[in-house]
């Protein structure tokens, strides 16, 4: 693999042994992946903050820095852990301080996470603590190359913002934060991210609901390839486009989409499979094929008494928060229901100052922050039943916690929290 200068030097631990270290990482990975070289990324999101008892070993052994040579770095030598490089935040995490009480979590671990970003704040994370780094200031501009975890995350930012990055896990994001360098390879090469399968809805998409479904479908049809989607789509906005794309990367592995006069390298559909490429023949999804999604994640239970309501997946936006708000007002949640709406903090702070929380607390809902039920393996006790707008949630929390599901509109997901019951059905 061809390094430059500067990627030699930092090898040969001119700027020291954490970077060097973080290098020779580097070179590893790009070399199994038969990368030719290196790109430069000053937009890197990963996760270093969250807990668990090998993190709580690790500090104990040796403190944070330890804990992120051996995690973050995949090295067993004793480092000290300069300053990132590179702009670099914390993804989501699990639960933090406002959900003692509320959710079964262990407070040892929300201490633990509160010492660790205390020290990576000071080492220049910006603790975001979200799934969701668009919708709290972190928005990369077209064509930039990031280096970015979470699969949410990563399909909005090639999809939508037309940044490019691979899903990348904990050890490479640690290591180009240290050295603002990732291998060039997969979504950061233009040939690779042109369509593979066209999908035309010939049934009306609108709102999340439909989003969610059309991109559990398109996930589920071409796997880890790249769909273009084309017929009935409207004008989707931020919430449908979140949510079509965490639904891809569930059922699929999809990284990146294209929906032709919508998102931006598709400005046509022979655009977005490259002006040389044969278009191939559309695969339909129709009302069969909207009404077969439906009851596949609506497949796994059949108890219509709902424990749990959880909106928020990925993290609420504030249009999310107001609706929540406006369906709860002057309603009581029912007695052995709960509903949590998890958010990034950022957020929670304008709702709060909306009076969105204090009217979903009135109810008797919560908002939470910087976690998920899926993240931190936690829902409220007893929970055998719960009810999501998130086909995310549905598609992985069964299997997660071993409870049954219902997926709905978000409008069925609070009906459920006052009634106790899921009376959700297809429109």
């Amino acid at each position: 693999m061809l390094l430059t200068d500067s990627d030699k030097a930092m090898l040969d631990g001119a700027d020291g042994a954490a970077t060097a270290a973080a290098m020779d990482l580097l070179v590893r990975y790009g070399r199994a992946l038969d990368a030719e070289r290196l790109c430069d990324v000053r937009n890197v999101a990963g996760t270093m903050t969250q807990p668990s008892p090998v993190k709580a070993q690790l500090v104990r052994e040796g403190g944070w820095d330890k804990a992120y040579a051996v995690i973050n770095l995949d090295s067993d030598e004793d480092l000290e852990i300069p300053a990132m490089r590179v702009p670099t935040c914390q993804l989501q995490q699990s639960f933090g301080p406002d959900s003692e009480g509320i959710a079964p979590y262990p407070k040892e671990m929300i201490e633990l996470q509160s010492d660790a970003e205390s020290f990576y704040g000071r080492k220049g994370v910006n603790i975001l603590a979200t799934c969701t780094p668009y919708q709290v200031g972190n928005i990369p501009v077209r064509g930039e190359h990031l280096a970015w975890m979470e699969s949410s995350a990563v399909v909005y930012a090639n999809s939508v913002l037309g940044a490019r990055t691979n899903c990348e896990g904990t050890a490479s994001t640690g290591a180009a934060s240290l050295t603002g360098r990732i291998p060039c390879w997969g979504n950061h090469h233009p040939d690779n991210r042109r369509g593979t399968h066209l999908i035309e809805a010939r049934t009306k998409v609108d709102g999340p609901l439909d989003w969610g479904m059309l991109g559990y479908f398109a996930g589920g049809l071409v796997e880890d390839e790249r769909p273009v989607v084309t017929g009935e789509l409207g004008q989707p906005d931020l919430l449908d486009l979140k949510h079509f794309g965490a639904a891809a990367a569930s059922s699929g592995g999809v990284e990146i989409y294209h929906l032709p006069g919508i998102t931006p390298e598709a400005p046509t559909t022979q655009a977005a499979f490259g002006t040389a490429a044969p278009v191939p023949e559309a695969v339909p999804y129709g009302p069969r094929e909207r009404r077969a999604v439906y009851e596949d994640l609506n497949s796994q239970g059949d108890r219509t008494e709902v424990d749990f309501v959880l909106l928020g997946c990925p993290h609420a936006s504030l249009d999310q928060v107001r609706e929540t708000a406006r369906l709860l007002e002057g309603r009581t949640l029912h007695s052995g229901t709960q509903l949590w709406l998890m958010v990034p903090r950022a957020l929670r702070a304008t709702a709060d100052r909306n009076g969105w929380t204090a009217a979903i607390e009135r109810a008797g809902g919560r908002v939470l922050t910087d976690s998920c039920p899926a993240m931190s393996r936690s829902a409220p006790p007893g929970t055998r039943v719960f009810a999501t707008d998130s086909a995310k949630q549905a598609h992985y929390l069964p299997a997660i916690l071993g409870i049954e599901a219902w997926f709905g509109t978000h409008e069925d997901c609070v009906s459920a929290a006052v009634t106790g019951r899921w009376k959700g059905e297809l429109r």
